[in-house]
């Protein structure tokens, strides 16, 4: 089989898999399993894999996406405990002083948040900080947690520009200088990007009040509107601690802390802080049973749609290296076999028009938020942008130019990539469907990309 046919195929199972959860045929996790697996049967019938080859690519999905899965189950179980225990409902009630239930002031300060949680360039530690602090507000003001997420992601795709988040560095490995060499270029497009997410969230305050959000809007006044906040608070009344309140503040302080430090892998803060606050507020093991019980379900559903992204992740992602073994291709690793995504990379080469080659980083900006939903960080970084820069240079189009408009457009759409784990981890902590994150946010994204990508031609830093 040859590698052409490998991409089409490629493009025809992330067609298929789009199409079916934004027409609601299926869940997340099904369609990441079935049709991977679909394309792996015929890739083996076509003998580009063995069977054995296609564990291998399964085994090495896991790795990338176990982590996350372990991270989102004690995660979603150490949350449900501060909010059983009642630690958020003082939160909620000191953020509701602050911003006066004002609805814009709750979607500014969402976009602070997220500027802020994620100078770290962690995106699974910023929807932890974000979303659970956010989201009983959100309810309490008859907000949607679409827009929340909306503003989430553009926040933290203008950070994911810095030195150390993982764009930024894979993008200067490719060209072979510093990631702060790579940031101080541009440093002007995320200073602009800062300003632009934090307009936008001035105008999802405005639509979210046009619609009737908030203490005392059209929505609170319906008959029959239930104030979630305090449906929660009602519900989880008997488990409140309150007299634990400083403990279990100081407690999550402290899992975020080590959360930032960043010695530990990330689900590790989160184990411990189940373990030492169930142990501490909950003490006796039917009590601790019936509250794991409890928040069992959201954690079982997000996980399995964790193990789904695994089989995807595996089949199109990786692929094998001289050595027989699954790996992501780098610069500088050998294939024996290409993944489905490089061949995916490669038509995309062939079917660009040489009159756009004089322009191709304006046509590769224009596309990274398209692209974003089918390939992966690491495929698209070093598996498009050597490809990119090779065609560019047959133009005589400087490789920078081309690195900046991948890396600044394509950070935008991150976070509502279903390739990318913490993208599934962020939809799981809002309870939002992937289908309706994406929805809510692909135009929003697409737009908040080109117009960042005119800025950086304003400014001489793309060409014309």
């Amino acid at each position: 089989m040859s590698e052409t046919i490998v991409g089409i195929l490629g493009f025809l199972t992330i067609i298929a898999i789009v199409y079916m959860l934004f027409q609601s045929k299926t869940l997340p996790s099904i369609a990441f399993i079935t049709f991977p697996s679909i394309l792996a049967v015929i890739l083996v019938i076509g003998k580009y894999y063995t069977i054995g080859d296609i564990g291998e690519l399964i085994k090495g999905g896991f790795k990338s996406t176990g982590p996350t899965a372990a991270l989102f189950v004690f995660s979603v179980l150490y949350f449900g405990i501060m909010g059983d225990v009642g630690l958020f409902d003082v939160i909620i009630n000191a953020l509701m002083k602050m911003i006066g239930g004002s609805v814009i002031g709750v979607t500014v300060m969402t976009a602070i948040i997220a500027l802020i949680g994620h100078l770290d360039g962690g995106g699974a530690s910023t929807f932890c900080i974000l979303i659970p602090a956010m989201l009983p507000v959100y309810k309490k003001m008859h907000m949607r947690s679409t827009t929340l997420l909306r503003i989430a992601v553009l926040a933290m795709g203008v950070l994911n520009l810095m030195p150390w988040a993982g764009p930024t560095m894979r993008a200067a490995s490719v060209l072979g200088i510093e990631a702060g060499a790579l940031w101080r270029t541009l440093i002007p497009i995320q200073i602009f990007g800062i300003f632009l997410c934090l307009v936008h969230a001035v105008l999802a305050g405005m639509q979210e009040k046009a619609r009737g959000a908030g203490l005392d809007g059209k929505l609170a006044q319906q008959e029959g509107a239930v104030d979630a906040g305090e449906s929660e608070l009602a519900k989880s009344g008997d488990l409140a601690r309150p007299n634990l309140f400083i403990f279990n503040l100081v407690l999550t302080f402290a899992v975020i802390g080590l959360l930032i430090w960043d010695q530990f892998p990330s689900y590790v803060p989160f184990m411990l802080g189940v373990a030492i606050a169930i142990m501490v507020n909950y003490p006796g093991a039917k009590m601790q049973k019936q509250i794991i019980n409890s928040h069992a379900g959201p954690a079982l559903m997000m996980c399995s749609t964790l193990m789904g992204a695994a089989v995807l992740m595996g089949v199109l992602v990786y692929g094998m290296d001289l050595s027989g073994a699954a790996v992501i291709a780098k610069p500088g690793t050998e294939m024996s076999i290409l993944s489905v995504v490089t061949c995916m990379a490669n038509i995309i080469k062939m079917i660009l028009p040489p009159a756009l080659g004089t322009h191709l980083p304006i046509v590769i900006g224009v596309l990274s938020v398209p692209l974003a939903l089918a390939f992966d960080t690491d495929s698209y970084f070093y598996g498009m942008l050597p490809i990119m820069i090779a065609i560019g240079a047959g133009f005589g189009v400087e490789a920078l130019p081309i690195a900046v408009a991948m890396v600044v457009c394509r950070n935008c759409a991150t976070f509502i990539s279903p390739m990318v784990p913490a993208t599934l981890l962020g939809v799981g902590l809002a309870d939002v469907d992937i289908k309706d994150h994406i929805k809510a946010s692909f135009l929003y994204v697409w737009a908040f990309s080109i117009i960042c990508m005119l800025f950086a031609i304003a400014l001489g830093i793309m060409p014309l």
